[in-house]
């Protein structure tokens, strides 16, 4: 084989190798603003729903799509299109309305023109009480190993969709609310971690949710791993991992 005819069999390998890279970098960049986005979950306002550790998948087509959808925020246009408003009770991630750098996830309780108030950590959408009975407490331990129980709520609200929440302190600073008012074209979100969560209930952080702002729909875990450590370290998985948390729906 001539020098000649090396150098194109090598740059013939180049291209193909670049070429593969390429695709497969433009696939994923498909995947990731038209059908799913992994996230992952950094604080505990959504325990024990979702906890520090936990790796998700979101639908991105579920609400349809913004200029929110798409990397850096960098399509041109507003509001949304295909879309599909948000049910009550989904959790779903969106972009914060004070700082839209900021992606946030919470549960959809209140829905445009909704009366939303906290009455002694009760949630009453448009006058009524929903539905909130004490089951099990949650026990979580720290580092240090001492062990805490957290009263835990089972809310079910007017739609059928029920899901646990945690209520440390009665009568805690969020659980007695001024009444909430949904603007038309926006959503009230809430954490169910209800004394460790910065959500709609606090109007100068969060407040009401702008439907353009929606990202998608949290689907299922993929992955969990223990607080504080990260996925990378391999070495750690036997112990660190949650195995029994991978593969649950949202």
């Amino acid at each position: 084989m001539s020098v000649t005819e090396n150098k194109k069999e090598k740059d013939s390998g180049l291209y193909e190798t670049v070429k593969v890279v390429v695709q497969a970098l433009l696939l994923a960049l498909v995947v990731r603003t038209f059908l799913f986005q992994p996230f992952n979950i950094p604080s505990g306002s959504m325990k024990d729903t979702l906890l520090i550790g936990d790796y998700l998948f979101v639908s991105k087509y579920s609400y349809g799509y913004s200029r929110y959808s798409f990397p850096f925020g960098l399509m041109p246009f507003s509001g949304r299109v295909w879309s599909a408003e948000p049910e009550r009770g989904d959790v779903a991630v969106f972009k914060l309305p004070t700082d839209t750098s900021v992606d946030y996830i919470k549960r959809v309780i209140g829905l445009p023109g909704d009366t939303i108030q906290v009455i002694r950590g009760v949630v009453h959408i448009n006058g009524e009480p929903v539905k909130r009975e004490q089951i099990d407490d949650y026990i979580e331990q720290s580092p240090s190993g001492a062990v805490r129980r957290v009263p835990r709520f089972r809310e079910t609200l007017p739609n059928g969709v029920s899901y646990d929440t945690l209520d440390l302190r009665p009568n805690g600073e969020l659980d007695n609310t001024r009444e909430y008012k949904v603007p038309e074209g926006h959503f009230f979100m809430m954490g169910d971690n209800r004394d460790n969560s910065v959500d709609s209930r606090v109007l100068s952080k969060v407040g009401y949710v702008p439907f353009e702002n929606f990202i998608g729909r949290a689907e299922v875990l993929f992955f969990s791993i223990e607080g504080g450590t990260a996925a990378y370290e391999i070495w750690t998985w036997p112990w660190t991992v949650r195995w029994n948390r991978i593969g649950r729906t949202l």
